[in-house]
């Protein structure tokens, strides 16, 4: 756990090194710099926390980000700390710009701040430099081996592993200037991580156009090279990372990654739920990326408070979407305004409303969809807020077998009237289109379907009621504002509400 309510700092998180005793962790390499280094890293920091959340800006977040967010600017926080919003633009393949902002957006939504944005591609020329260095040092060769060949744990030893350094500096150079091809060459570092990957690659050549450097350079730095050196740069004193990159930075702090059962997070996945038209976009409802749950009605609130209740822990974490829901239950109980809605709505006429009050012959109401009606021919049911106890003589049905029209008698209330059912209803009111979502897919975990994620779609994940009647309370509200509608459950308006048409 990250912290017990808004006091200490306790679990997995309490074990965690001061800032400038870094080399009390685990797999630190102590060399005769090491000292000098940290004093000149605590005097840059002042001694205080600095942590970062490094997205790569290659989709929308979801909620194992929050947890990530949580984490983060959360631990910096509780040590009057501070946070760097980081991008990771390393790759200019998978980029776009409405990722970068829709990063910010969410983090923001969530309620942090980042003390700076910064971005990978601050710091290629630096990067490059060190590069230089690396194999001017013996420490990094330029590799001709292919992607496949290098792949995995134990990949046969590169036979340019010990060409010439001037070699190396010249082909690296040619790499850098568009010579050499892309995929026919890669700079390779000597080292061999904690998990037996041996020789990571630090560069490799890729033509496109870069979001903010254009084509200045056709290079790029891995994730494994550019990391810890940006972490470095930055003067990052917890590194915060999840389990998979535990083997790429042995003085980190490593956390379990947070998923929930019945949905997917890949980016790869929900591109092809997004192409195939199961979804409609990265903020469709059903799925649990963060603009999606906004989207939902999940106040940023509630989804920190998840984060808080689940902590943080070494293992990785596959929760039942229930624990959310909890979360959000929780926090709209006491916070949601409270309106009376008719999601399908039947019209009801009152026949005898002149006899009791002398001034219609009849009233029609339209309240919410009526419950069975039983084989006796009448059935008696109460209006909510003080109106007459109705006994139903007659009714309509539809083309399709639905009750769509009653007529009743009614009755005033006394103390010893006892109805069988109550029915609510709205007054003047407003017509909205109500999206009833569940789960999208019908199994616990989709990516393990032998026929593919895609076999297990729940074709009812989406009703649409297009009818649906409610009180004039809400006729200017925001969007993403939420509302427990009485009886029924809670809903938001959606962004696709506009002047004519309510959602």
């Amino acid at each position: 756990m990250l912290v017990n309510g808004d006091s200490d700092v306790v679990g997995e998180a309490a074990k965690f090194h001061k800032p400038g005793e870094n080399y009390n962790s685990p797999g630190y390499i102590v060399t005769k710099d090491t000292m000098r280094l940290l004093k000149e890293h605590m005097k840059q920091t002042g001694g205080i926390v600095v942590t970062r959340f490094p997205p790569e800006p290659n989709g929308i977040l979801h909620i194992g980000h929050a947890k990530a967010i949580n984490f983060n600017f959360g631990y910096a926080k509780k040590h009057g700390g501070i946070t760097y919003l980081r991008y990771d633009d390393t790759n200019p393949e998978k980029e776009e710009a409405e990722f970068f902002e829709a990063i910010e957006d969410m983090v923001r939504w969530l309620g942090f701040t980042p003390y700076k944005i910064t971005y990978a591609s601050d710091n290629f020329q630096q990067l490059y430099e060190w590069a230089i260095k690396l194999i001017k040092l013996k420490l990094a060769y330029v590799c001709h081996q292919a992607v496949e060949e290098i792949r995995g744990f134990n990949p046969p030893t590169s036979p340019w592993r010990d060409r010439p350094i001037e070699e190396s500096l010249r082909l690296f150079e040619d790499m850098k200037n568009g010579k050499i091809d892309e995929g026919m060459a890669t700079l390779r570092m000597k080292v061999t991580l904690g998990d037996g990957k041996v020789d990571p690659v630090a560069y490799r050549i890729k033509m496109t156009p870069h979001h903010r450097t254009g084509t200045e350079w056709c290079i790029y730095p891995t994730y494994d090279y550019t990391h810890c050196l940006c972490d470095s740069i930055e003067n990052i004193t917890h590194s915060l990372c999840t389990k998979e990159f535990q083997s790429r930075r042995p003085a980190s702090v490593e956390y379990g990654r947070l998923n929930l059962y019945y949905s997917v997070v890949s980016k790869r996945k929900i591109l092809k739920l997004i192409e195939a038209g199961i979804v409609n976009d990265w903020d469709d409802p059903r799925l649990v990326t963060l603009t999606a749950l906004r989207r939902r009605g999940f106040p940023p609130q509630a989804i920190n408070m998840f984060c808080e209740r689940i902590g943080v822990t070494m293992a990785q974490t596959i929760l039942d979407p229930s624990a959310l829901d909890a979360c959000v239950r929780d926090y709209l109980n006491d916070h949601a305004p409270r309106v009376m809605a008719v999601l399908e709505p039947i019209i009801v006429t009152i026949t005898n409303w002149h006899e009791l009050y002398g001034d219609k012959s009849s009233v029609e109401l339209t309240v919410a969809d009526f419950p069975a009606i039983p084989d006796s021919k009448t059935h008696s049911v109460l209006l909510q807020q003080e109106l007459p106890c109705f006994t139903i003589f007659r009714f309509k049905k539809d083309s399709d077998g639905k009750i769509s029209h009653l007529f009743v008698k009614a009755q005033k209330v006394e103390d010893s009237t006892k109805p069988k059912a109550f029915i609510h209803w709205v007054s003047n009111p407003l017509q909205f289109e109500a999206r009833l979502y569940d789960r999208l897919f019908t199994v616990k975990e989709p990516e393990s379907e032998k026929n593919g994620f895609l076999s297990v779609i729940n074709k009812n994940s989406l009703v649409i009621i297009p009818g649906a009647l409610i009180e004039q309370s809400v006729k200017n509200a925001e969007v993403y504002t939420a509302y427990q509608f009485e009886r029924i459950g809670f809903f938001s308006v959606d962004p696709d509400t506009n002047s004519e048409r309510r959602m």
